[in-house]
């Protein structure tokens, strides 16, 4: 999260030119926060004169003295400012040496008296983290959660003798997610956002332009400090409430109650949206009914019938754990160090020392916290530990459960050994009794081998495009977790299993997949069919199908991508030998349209996992529910932790992080052209990530009037048809030539009104749903379009009257090439037929080829000649002749032009997700 801030303000910093304006400053204040406002306003060309901090605690100076130390600028660390109520003259004649023309004050806990604060030229500015007038006081981030407000922010006033009363000069606010702590808020806004806006306004104050808006005492409130004897739970309240209470004290001072006879304390809440999962009863003193320890947590219930979910629990020793394994607390022994194990255990005393400076020898018994170990400490002491123990990963909880050193060891140890790897998956369904079974479908994030609620409890509704329903609420991924995303796969890339693991045992795993998908067809083929509106028979044989065939193909690859030897001129008198290696390229994104969820993600990850990657997938907005399913079934086949993670999301938040990800090497995408381009745009702008793009499309077919009539009819409608016209390749235009046109024309009307719309499940349908709203309302507008260009409508161009989203199968005919039917693909049920003269071989080509997109076509003719030269002509990357829609996962699939470049299937595949090594040796 604070890597997110920093990537915020160096763009913020670096994009501005030097302000003419600037002044002298002085800081008084504290903390991280401080020492960040302090570098970005040294590096806006500001000059800070003197900085007025607290004295070092235990013999560590706070971070902001550290870095003004480090710049050589002057350090004054008072203890207090005044005694009985008048200013030190020794810290008043300090202060003034300065000659600070303004005041910034970014995070101070000490009382500034008035003289001070009126002293400079421009007087004193404060960060105060709420939207004033609401939430004066020292607790004020607390008090906004705990108060359950939809907006949360920050205020940059001019000081005056009240308390957080003084004119605003500048807010900013932000939505409060539904899960978010104290943390979460400071982290993904407050931090970042309000460095940002301590530089932007000290640099209005020197522009003349800060203005002063004094604050009303409509809406004021002032809240007291949160302290830990304070922050008691009190039961008789709704689960919102009683949320709101321990997230607005996550993580200081920390919400607890008495569970037999001794303080515990809550952390990790969230509203729990699902069924209340089997679990054990826990007494808990003040609450009516008993909680519930779960496989997932300690559930907690409000008087209103609803439940929440914390999950972790902190005893009065500091000894914290997951609310999971309250029985089972305790029941851990001890490990024995090996030789090995003791040169890390001793490394990690070092780091120890090193962090608690303070602590003349670090013995079993030290506690991190008790010595005066903060929040950013965890950080560093992981940080260190992975710099220094090889890699070795470990989680800031891990610090908080382990706080004392010895057990911290045996924490270390037993991960270094995987013994605290979770043995069994936990997985929430939404259950679904459908199809005549049961379907269980996840819907939480997967990440690094587990399922998790989205970083801030984001959820979004997935809709069945059958009636509109909703099917369940699905986590909806912010940046947080994809950053979690990619470094999981990053690590199990280069320290995990996988890296390690030799090709025919990634293809044994890959085969187990392949059966696992197998094994459960029917279930994901109904997943399918509620969630993108597939018809389940089709889902069946080419959604699931194909994406069996593709892992089964790839997993054969495994262990025969190889490089070569190649003969070059001897260095005399040495002889030299020369090679190459086929390696794979790291951490790869994969970003999947709506259109076939489970294929897609097939043809794209297969090749990628044959290869040796990793990869982080995001499955459409809309059509997440497959990928998900897939997620569960790859921890069945074995596939380490942190190979195979699955985001789900907007492509405005989670996509476009993955291409801007530093730690991603390769993305796969396929979508539309506009956002293939921004995406290509970015992955260049970032590291010049590899990219293969599979975009948009309006595919031409021409029909020879010397075909063979019935199949170019019963195939030309396939050609538009299949798969409700959802179809990537599906033919945009069809050429017809002029002597069968009107007859051709006929037919098709004559079999579309033979077409069962209906219920994708119902066996017989042959044409379901539209997948979504928004894309049933883009189709008919391009039929309204076609009619207003002069094109004839000749069949359908209606939504069907029933629930849900279905569009009659139309037909548009004496569509001219300057029409925007002609040249927009519909991605819809819409045939759009032009006609041309006959014998005009070359002038139809050059009618096909007159578009932007080639990413397929098709001829129809019984003439082997003509279908060979029209074939050569055609500017598409897959062209059938007297067939449509024959894709094979052995054949390379691919288009040029704006419909894109790399290739999905076939070996060529696996080049886009390897690497070639050049290796010259001489002997």
């Amino acid at each position: 999260m604070l890597w997110r801030g920093s990537q915020a303000l160096r763009r913020f910093s670096t994009g501005q030119v030097y302000f003419k304006n600037k002044l002298k400053l002085a800081l008084i204040g504290q903390s991280l926060f401080g020492q960040e406002v302090y570098n970005h306003l040294c590096k806006e060309g500001h000059r800070v004169v003197g900085v007025f901090t607290v004295p070092d605690k235990d013999g560590k100076a706070d971070p902001l003295a550290l870095a003004a130390e480090k710049d050589g600028t002057p350090v004054f660390k008072f203890p207090r400012w005044r005694v009985k109520g008048k200013t030190i003259r020794e810290v008043a004649e300090a202060y003034k040496s300065v000659g600070a023309e303004l005041n910034v004050l970014p995070f101070c806990t000490q009382f500034i008296p008035m003289d001070i604060i009126d002293s400079p030229k421009h007087g004193s500015i404060i960060y105060h983290p709420s939207i004033l007038p609401r939430h004066r006081g020292a607790s004020a981030i607390n008090w906004t959660l705990i108060m359950g407000d939809k907006k949360a922010g920050f205020s940059v006033f001019w000081a005056d003798d009240g308390l957080d009363t003084g004119p605003i000069l500048l807010q900013r606010s932000c939505d409060v997610e539904p899960n978010d702590t104290v943390d979460a808020l400071y982290n993904r806004f407050l931090f970042p956002e309000g460095i940002k806006a301590m530089v932007e306004a000290v640099q209005l104050i020197a522009d003349g332009k800060a203005p002063r808006i004094p604050q009303l005492e409509e809406g004021a409130t002032y809240e007291g400090i949160q302290k830990k004897e304070n922050a008691e739970i009190s039961w008789d309240q709704s689960a919102e409430v009683l949320h709101n209470w321990i997230r607005g004290h996550d993580k200081v001072p920390g919400a607890w109650t008495e569970i037999n006879g001794q303080m515990v304390t809550f952390y990790g809440s969230s509203l729990l949206k699902s069924s209340v999962p089997p679990g054990e009863p826990l007494e808990i003193k003040g609450a009516k009914k008993p909680g519930l320890v779960t496989k997932n947590g300690l559930v907690l219930f409000g008087n209103d019938g609803k439940a929440l979910m914390v999950r972790s629990l902190q005893f009065e020793d500091g000894r914290m754990i997951p609310a999971s394994q309250y029985f089972s607390a305790g029941e851990t022994s001890v490990v024995e160090l090996t030789p090995e194990e003791v040169k890390v255990a001793g490394t990690i005393k070092v780091i120890w020392a090193g962090i608690l400076s303070n602590v003349p020898v670090i013995e079993d018994s030290t506690d991190f916290f008790k010595s005066g170990a903060s929040s950013m400490d965890v950080v560093r002491l992981v940080e260190e530990i992975r710099q220094k123990c090889g890699g070795l990963q470990l989680q800031n909880e891990d610090v908080y459960m382990a706080t004392k050193f010895a057990d911290f060891i045996q924490k270390v140890v037993r991960k270094l050994r995987g013994e605290d790897q979770e043995v069994e998956l936990v997985v929430d369904y939404v259950s679904k009794e459908v199809n005549e079974m049961t379907v269980k479908m996840p819907y939480q994030c997967f990440i690094n081998g587990q399922f998790t609620d989205a970083e801030d409890g984001k959820t979004y509704d997935t809709i069945n495009p059958t009636d509109g329903s909703t099917i369940c609420k699905v986590a909806y991924a912010s940046l947080v977790d994809v950053d979690k995303a990619v470094a999981a796969a990053k690590d199990a890339f280069e320290k995990g299993e996988w890296g390690r693991m030799n090709a025919r045992e990634r293809g044994r795993l890959m085969y187990r997949l392949a059966d696992l998908l197998e094994e459960n067809q029917e279930e994901l083929a109904t997943i399918e069919a509620l969630d993108s509106g597939a018809v389940y028979t089709l889902a069946l044989k080419t959604h699931i199908g194909m994406s069996v065939q593709t892992f089964r193909y790839f997993a054969g690859w495994c262990d025969k991508i190889q490089g070569s030897t190649i003969p070059i001129n001897q260095a005399r008198p040495n002889r030299n030998l020369t090679f190459t290696k086929k390696e794979p390229l790291g951490v790869c994104a994969i970003i999947i349209p709506w259109n076939y969820p489970l294929m897609m993600l097939a043809w794209k990850s297969a090749a990628c996992l044959a290869a040796g990657n990793t990869l982080v997938l995001k499955p459409a907005q809309v059509t997440p529910l497959t990928a998900l399913k897939f997620a569960e079934l790859s921890v069945k086949a074995g596939f380490p932790k942190g190979v195979i993670n699955i985001i789900p999301g907007s492509g405005g938040i989670a996509g476009q992080r993955l291409s801007e990800h530093p730690d991603i090497r390769k993305l796969g995408f396929t979508g539309s052209t506009a956002i293939g381009k921004q995406i290509m745009k970015s992955c260049a702008v970032s590291n010049l990530k590899k990219v293969s793009l599979e975009l948009g499309g309006k595919s031409p077919l021409i029909i020879f009037n010397d075909c063979e009539l019935d199949k170019a009819v019963r195939m030309g409608m396939g050609a538009v048809f299949f798969n409700k016209g959802e179809n990537c390749i599906a033919a945009g235009r069809l050429f017809v030539e002029e002597s069968i046109h009107d007859e051709f024309v006929t037919r098709v009307v004559e079999e579309i009104k033979k077409m069962k719309i209906g219920d994708p499940l119902d066996r017989s349908t042959d044409h379901g749903p539209q997948n979504h709203q928004a894309h049933l309302e883009k189709l008919l507008q391009y039929c309204e379009a076609g009619v207003k260009e002069g094109a004839t409508l000749v069949y359908g161009g209606r939504q069907v009257h029933r629930p849900g989203f279905f569009m009659e199968p139309t037909v548009f005919t004496d569509v001219e090439d300057h029409m925007y039917l002609a040249k927009e693909e519909s991605f819809g049920p819409i045939m759009v037929i032009s006609k041309f003269q006959n014998g005009d071989i070359d002038g139809v080509l050059q009618r096909a080829n007159n578009t932007e997109y080639g990413l397929a076509s098709g001829v129809f003719t019984r003439d082997i000649s003509k279908a060979m030269y029209v074939s050569e002509k055609l500017e598409a990357g897959t062209v059938f002749v007297n067939t449509y829609n024959k894709t094979d996962v052995a054949a390379p699939f691919g288009g040029v032009k704006q419909s894109g470049f790399g290739k999905d299937l076939g070996e060529e595949a696996l080049n886009e997700y390897l690497k070639t090594k050049t290796v010259t040796l001489e002997y």
